[in-house]
């Protein structure tokens, strides 16, 4: 099965939204939707998501489910207002909780924040599968870069999140909480044993220096022959020691306070103080 597969590019974050679409038929999936954020001024926009819901909803397309790779922490996800605008459900991987509970105490969130993944409608577990009409989706548990994160098979295509990028950028950070650089290394190999044709749609894309367009599909052949931090049977050892070394170098993302506090409750703002308003924290030395 060879699904439709329409990616939307926000360069602001670098990240990709995929709608995936049944090859025959008008049921759908949104994975990794974006909620635009100014930093400075606090706002919020909808731009990233009303591209989709527009797109979706011109074609007369049903949408059966809103998927998270993860927990991100570099873009808000915009679930919440595409799942009143066109339905579904919104779905993530079980190990939301562990997530929830390291960022609860980070965020010294009170008692009226649940750490139970209730926030969401569906918590998937490895090997789960889901359908999207005629269309099956499987489940892979690919932690590493996060506990909580998933890959989304569904026919000949694989959603990796952040586990993978582009062959010539390499793989996803493992230095935030719960991140392991040699459980990314067991989460990559699961990805690798697809079948090589399978087509592998990443979370993000930089432009790996030499390349001048932004690109974002590869397939498992070409990363396990080119991949540069994990590609042409690199050993486990050699793996670990270039991520963490790497790792070492980067700087948080920008947007990592105000999206693992949107994120971790499947979208939502924080609850309104007694003045209406919304906040977010900012832990001092918290990172």
């Amino acid at each position: 099965m060879q699904p439709a597969v329409h990616a939307f590019f926000d360069e602001a974050t670098n990240t990709l939204t995929y709608v995936v679409r049944e090859p025959e038929g008008r049921a759908c999936a949104v994975i990794d939707s974006v909620l635009d954020f100014d930093h400075a001024s606090g706002r919020t926009d909808t731009r990233s998501a009303d591209a989709v819901v527009a797109f979706i909803a011109e074609r007369g397309w049903d949408l059966h489910w809103v998927l998270e790779t993860h927990v991100h922490a570099d873009h808000l996800s915009a679930a919440p207002y595409i799942q009143e605008r066109l339905g579904g459900k919104v779905g993530i991987g079980d190990r939301i909780t562990v997530v929830q509970e390291t960022f609860g105490k980070i965020f010294n969130e009170g008692t009226r924040f649940q750490r139970d993944g209730s926030q969401f409608d569906r918590l998937f577990t490895d090997g789960d599968s889901v359908m999207i009409g005629q269309m099956r989706v499987d489940v892979l548990h690919t932690p590493g870069h996060t506990p909580a994160c998933l890959t989304y098979v569904i026919g000949d295509a694989a959603f990796v999140g952040d586990t993978l990028f582009m062959p010539d950028f390499g793989t996803a950070r493992c230095d935030f909480p719960g991140g392991s650089a040699e459980v990314m290394f067991h989460s990559v190999q699961r990805i690798l044993s697809l079948p090589e044709e399978t087509r592998i749609f990443v979370g993000h894309d930089y432009k790996a220096p030499g390349r001048e367009v932004f690109a974002w599909e590869s397939t498992v052949g070409e990363q396990k022959a080119k991949n540069v931090h994990i590609g042409a049977g690199r050993s486990k050892e050699d793996f670990i020691h270039l991520r963490e070394a790497r790792d070492a170098t980067l700087a948080m993302p920008r947007l990592i306070v105000p999206s693992l506090q949107v994120n971790m409750r499947a979208g939502h703002m924080p609850e309104p103080e007694d003045n209406g308003v919304s906040y977010l924290k900012l832990p001092i030395n918290g990172f």
